[in-house]
């Protein structure tokens, strides 16, 4: 297995845990893309109540898994590849648990690369996924060919 040309990408919390493994294995991924991910845990009711199950209540411990904190503390991101986000306008989970607008202010606080695309009538489903995969996986296949 060639640790070095590997990329990483999920949907809603899958997206959530790409974004904060990129941001803590900087050494491990040439890319990171997500659809719909969750971003900023720590300042949602629904990821508060998750990290407190999972993690117990140290919240400096959530930061951890936060990729919006992950990002402004990150020494890396002004030199990491660009990272695609795809969400959907429609998506019921948009204004109160994902906030992808608290990634993107983050993002351009720490110098880190993104491309946030919001989509018209889009929701948070398979339909959503299935027509943009195509973008993430030639997005992927562009810097696994650099490498």
């Amino acid at each position: 297995l060639d640790m070095t040309r590997q990329s990483i990408f999920g949907h809603s919390m899958g997206g959530h845990g790409a974004l904060t493994f990129y941001f803590r294995h900087p050494n491990l991924f040439q890319s990171c893309s997500a659809f719909a991910p969750i971003v900023h845990p720590t300042s949602v009711a629904w990821g508060r109540k998750a990290l407190a199950s999972y993690l117990g209540h140290d919240e400096h411990l959530w930061k951890q898994h936060d990729a919006c904190e992950l990002v402004t503390t990150s020494p890396h991101a002004k030199t990491n590849a660009p990272i695609l986000i795809d969400q959907g306008l429609a998506d019921p989970f948009l204004e109160k648990n994902l906030k992808p607008h608290l990634f993107k202010d983050a993002c351009e606080k720490a110098g880190q690369a993104l491309t946030l695309r919001l989509h018209d009538g889009y929701d948070h489903s398979y339909f959503f996924i299935q027509t943009f995969i195509n973008d993430h996986l030639e997005w992927h296949a562009k810097y696994l060919h650099n490498k």
